[in-house]
């Protein structure tokens, strides 16, 4: 009952806090004037709501001229399967043209944006490297940049913005999931992101872009926020995203996160009693996981329904597990896409020669200290330090 109250007792605050927050996609005088008679392109997903109605349809009833949606991983109403290659298609509601950025190419050609003036961005992120829609967001910029339009990113905060943590990417393991020298967990917006990668010169060919962010107000990085609308198909509620930068490094093994389930990224198990006592099965769920990690098998491991809402990148459950499974080296399945999810692969490494949680973190504090200062320079809100 204790655990229920405050569980109540945080959400409604949380109701409160992000109530106050006016995200960049509400702030019409400063975006707006950008696209009075000009030809809009969005790139955008389920996630772009004013209230109940989407973009598309509130900037279309304000007489803007969208003649082209880009969409990313998940697509335009993002309930596809984690990667899963999308075609192109027509919006059955507004019957704008739908070019996916997760299918045949994930970067706008010079030809999809010949005729296009602008380019709005709005996409809810959670603020861990590896998820694709900041990659997504890069080779926009990118493409903006090399064709000479203008990108306007409508800025939302981060779910995972009150720290910073994990390692520092590496170039050589630069990837669709992993595309910039950041730790795991940034703690930057996305416009600020967008902002350190226009600074950085990280465009190929270091490029810039003519960017503008439009800023939230009311907004810090203090501020505990939780999206309404579950930002892709697996992190389902504030829980599964506080959770997500932890349980993630799983996917580049034969351990199961959830997927197939009601509780995705809220419990972890494989097939073997040795794992632990909670139980569940995955199965094939429509709009979720249509193939799941050890579909209609009985897994065993640890559930973590009842996390903290503040918890924070952590090793211990993946340490845990690879203890217990005694495999080694045939831990990790999937090698290269474990690294690529590290950013390098000193952490393969550091946990097949038994190295624990502080000696894994002493060993990119310095690059972590670094970052922060970098980070700095990108600041739009309050920080939480």
């Amino acid at each position: 009952m204790k655990k229920i109250f405050f569980l109540t007792i945080f959400l409604t605050l949380n109701y409160f806090l992000k109530s106050q927050i006016i995200f960049g996609n509400s702030q019409f005088e400063n975006y707006l004037p950008f696209l009075q008679n000009k030809k809009v392109a969005l790139v955008v997903n389920h996630t772009a709501k004013i209230n109940d109605k989407h973009l598309v349809d509130v900037l279309c009833e304000k007489g803007i001229s969208i003649i082209k949606i880009f969409a990313p991983e998940h697509g335009f109403r993002g309930n596809s399967d984690r990667g899963q290659n999308i075609p192109d298609s027509i919006d059955e509601k507004s019957k704008i043209p739908i070019v996916s950025l997760y299918g045949k190419n994930h970067k706008p050609s010079a030809a999809q944006l010949q005729n296009v003036d602008v380019v709005l961005f709005d996409i809810q992120d959670v603020g861990v490297r590896f998820f694709t829609y900041i990659s997504t967001m890069h080779y926009v910029m990118e493409a903006c940049a090399e064709n000479r339009k203008k990108l306007i990113i409508l800025d939302r905060p981060n779910p995972l913005g009150d720290y910073v943590d994990g390692p520092v990417l590496k170039n050589e393991f630069r990837s669709f999931v992993g595309m910039h020298p950041i730790p795991i967990v940034h703690g930057l917006t996305i416009g600020e992101l967008a902002k350190m990668i226009n600074g950085e010169k990280w465009l190929k060919n270091k490029v810039q872009c003519d960017l503008e962010v439009v800023k939230m107000k009311n907004y810090s990085h203090k501020t505990q926020f939780f999206p309404d609308i579950k930002p892709s198909p697996n992190l389902v509620n504030a829980v599964s995203i506080r959770l997500y930068p932890s349980l993630c490094l799983f996917e580049g093994t034969n351990v199961s996160v959830g997927r197939g389930t009601e509780f995705p990224f809220q419990i972890i198990g494989f097939p073997d009693k040795k794992f632990g006592d909670f139980s569940f099965t995955p199965v094939s769920k429509k709009n979720m996981e249509s193939k799941p990690l050890h579909q209609n098998k009985i897994c065993y491991g640890i559930d973590l329904r009842d996390a903290a809402l503040d918890s924070k990148f952590s090793l211990k459950y993946f340490l845990e597990f690879y203890r217990k499974s005694g495999w080694k080296e045939k831990f990790f399945v999937q090698k290269e896409f474990f690294n690529k999810l590290a950013g390098n692969s000193d952490l393969q490494k550091q946990i097949i020669e038994g190295k624990s949680e502080s000696e894994i973190k002493e060993s990119w504090k310095k690059d972590i200290e670094k970052y922060k200062i970098l980070r700095k320079k990108y600041l739009l809100y309050e920080d939480f330090e």
